[in-house]
């Protein structure tokens, strides 16, 4: 039946949880194009080598360790733009503790859920809270995932009103998880300056301005019955500057790309943080560090369950190369761009299946 002139019932999709367990089938608004489902081309491959891993200890160390590591950190930035680390510090109990609340978040019945929706009366998107991600056109394909996603510093900013009370560990648990996250994305920015020769080693950190940002967001990824037509998230590059992923230990999904191929992301087991390039970095640099484009595929008997941390700068800043990384021989790579229009365009460029980043690149 064809949609009214104004009904507009296409920009609020159904929450995908409710949709798994009722439908045989996925809408046709979910399944990717024609092209794409030739050669099985959602099954991806194994990654040729292990996914690099960091040991953060020996990183931030004041020995002769320290340079090793900083020779892995550079190959991972260099060859994939993504790496595991271990020995974080953060605690092995917190974590688990913070997962098994999440889950018992998304299993609650959806009237209890709504509460925190991140939709304005039923109809107009925010950022914050329980839903989906926006959508921007009628034939945008959708992704088979929900999500909760809450912004956590600056901490005089939470909106605590999306934040779930039930289970009530969730609040302190997510706090006390911001706080172990952030010592981890010092250090490894911090490296990644020394990597660079920057003057100084938070010539990156000081990249944020006044009112940096972190949101944290748990995406549920709800068995799905054709995991040959439907992505759990479509392809993309993270717009922050750096995202810290705690990904489920049982269940994979994830796929990085790299030289025309697909490569497939193993279950990461122990609690190791997955670590990835956003564009934004990828600007700050000019171009030396990457922003990878990933997507997660699904499942056609399990649940997935994940929690990003995205470190974002303020949204009224202007992201663009560090002026120490140019001269003569190594011009600007990228156009200046505020944060807010730079997330503005994303979303724009994503509902599209295109990257932003294409658009700020200058030809040399």
């Amino acid at each position: 039946m064809a949609l009214a002139a104004d009904d507009e019932s296409w920009r609020v999709p159904s929450l995908v949880q409710e949709l798994a367990a009722t439908v045989q089938e996925p809408p046709s608004r979910y399944l990717i194009p024609e092209q794409d489902r030739r050669h099985d081309q959602l099954a991806g491959v194994e990654m040729p080598v292990p996914v690099p891993t960091i040991d953060l200890q020996r990183l931030l160390a004041t020995d002769d360790s320290a340079d090793e590591e900083a020779s892995k950190l550079r190959s991972a930035l260099l060859s994939w733009g993504f790496f595991l680390v271990t020995n974080h510090g953060i605690a092995t109990s917190v974590m688990d503790a913070l997962m098994a609340a999440s889950r018992e978040f998304f299993r609650k019945p959806l009237e209890e859920k709504q509460m925190y929706s991140n939709l304005i009366e039923g109809k107009q998107w925010q950022l914050e809270g329980y839903g989906n991600d926006p959508v921007t056109t009628q034939d945008q394909i959708l992704d088979w995932c929900d999500r909760l996603h809450l912004m956590v510093e600056p901490e005089d900013e939470r909106n605590l009103d999306r934040w779930p009370g039930h289970p009530e560990t969730f609040r302190g648990l997510l706090h006390e998880y911001t706080m172990g996250c952030r010592r981890v994305k010092d250090g490894i920015l911090r490296a990644m300056a020394r990597l660079l020769e920057l003057d100084d080693d938070d010539g990156i950190l000081g990249q944020f301005g006044d009112k940096g940002s972190t949101h944290a967001r748990f995406s549920y990824y709800p068995a799905c019955p054709r995991p040959d037509l439907v992505l759990g998230v479509s392809p993309h590059n993270d717009v922050c500057v750096l995202t810290l992923l705690l990904a489920d230990e049982h269940v994979g999904g994830l796929q990085f790309h790299r030289d025309g191929t697909w490569y497939c992301v193993p279950p990461v087991h122990g609690r190791a943080l997955l670590v990835n390039v956003g564009v934004s970095l990828e600007i700050m640099s000019n171009g030396i560090f990457k922003g990878p484009l990933h997507r997660v595929v699904t499942n056609s008997e399990k649940e997935r369950m994940s929690l990003a941390m995205f470190y974002t700068t303020d949204f009224e800043k202007e992201i663009e190369p560090i002026a120490q990384l140019l001269d003569d021989k190594r011009p600007a790579r990228y156009k200046k761009i505020k944060f807010k229009d730079f997330v503005a365009a994303h979303h724009e460029y994503f509902s599209k299946r295109e990257r932003v980043i294409e658009s700020l690149k200058i030809l040399i």
